[in-house]
């Protein structure tokens, strides 16, 4: 079907002569402009020149959103899409719209540009390949622990969003369900005027951010190697089996720790993630 075009237009994650010439065009030639946040969107539009109504999508109007958008699609209008900083639907609002556009026939077209998880990730003195980027963790403890602990063997090099009071908490989590030898690296303000990169293992920045940080943050995390991975392997094996034979979570843990000779946090967490996945 003949309709307009959905634009998903990646803007700076700070600095902004981080955009693309591509990205200035199709943010003056689109009919339409929809931001997370008007206002940020309007100081990039003004350093460029660009005169432009900004219309908000953010994550509580995405869904009374849609159907305004998909009306504009399919009058044959071109709509852009940019969240509050860098490529629209990595922890950011869109997929919705994405989802309905696409399931109407209409062309999506990605407008590549900055990103946290990337500018992160290559920076960061860790494996770039294979990556996981897994977004913000969940905020209730009982949820953390158990996504943690399910994370604990994965090979890739892991990249999550953290906010800076809570970032120093997460790091020592993190240490607690993977080791606190295993590497990190804190990414704050990447391409801002304080960026830095804070490299060390988790025990060492979980201490060194004790107090939490300032401004944007990144995690990177090391992937599991092939020894550990192993061990959690055998671990989750042994919980699968404890649990099936009618044991809850805090005495399966007790007993697969004694016999493999695991931290006992570190099988009762995964117990705990094997528990929530019934």
């Amino acid at each position: 079907m003949a309709g307009g075009t959905l634009y998903l237009v990646a803007t700076p994650i700070g600095n902004l002569e981080d955009v693309t010439l591509r990205a200035l065009r199709v943010l003056r030639e689109a009919r339409h402009l929809y931001a997370e946040d008007t206002r940020r969107t309007r100081a990039l539009l003004a350093r460029h020149g660009i005169a432009a109504r900004v219309r908000s999508l953010h994550a509580h109007n995405e869904a009374a959103r849609v159907g305004e958008v998909i009306a504009q699609l399919a009058a044959g209008e071109d709509v852009a899409l940019v969240s509050d900083a860098g490529t629209p639907l990595l922890s950011d609002p869109g997929e919705r719209l994405v989802a309905a556009a696409a399931a109407a026939g209409h062309a999506v077209c990605p407008i590549p540009g900055a990103s946290a998880a990337l500018a992160a990730l290559v920076a960061s003195g860790l494996p770039a390949l294979p990556f996981l980027c897994l977004g913000f963790p969940p905020r209730k403890a009982g949820e953390r622990r158990g996504w943690f602990a399910a994370l604990a063997a994965r090979r890739e090099t892991l990249v999550l969003f953290e906010s800076p009071r809570r970032v120093g908490a997460t790091l020592g989590e993190l240490a607690e369900a993977f080791g606190g030898g295993r590497r990190a690296c804190v990414a704050r303000e990447v391409t801002k005027v304080h960026e830095s990169f804070e490299r060390g293992t988790l025990q060492e920045l979980a201490a060194r951010f004790a107090e939490g940080a300032r401004g944007e943050v990144t995690l990177v995390v090391e992937g599991c190697g092939e020894a550990a991975a192993a061990v959690a392997g055998d671990l989750e094996v042994a919980l699968r089996a404890a649990l099936g034979a009618g044991l809850g979570p805090a005495e399966a843990a007790r007993e697969v720790a004694r016999s493999l000779g695991v931290p006992r946090r570190e099988a009762y967490a995964c117990a705990l993630a094997l528990r929530g996945a019934r």
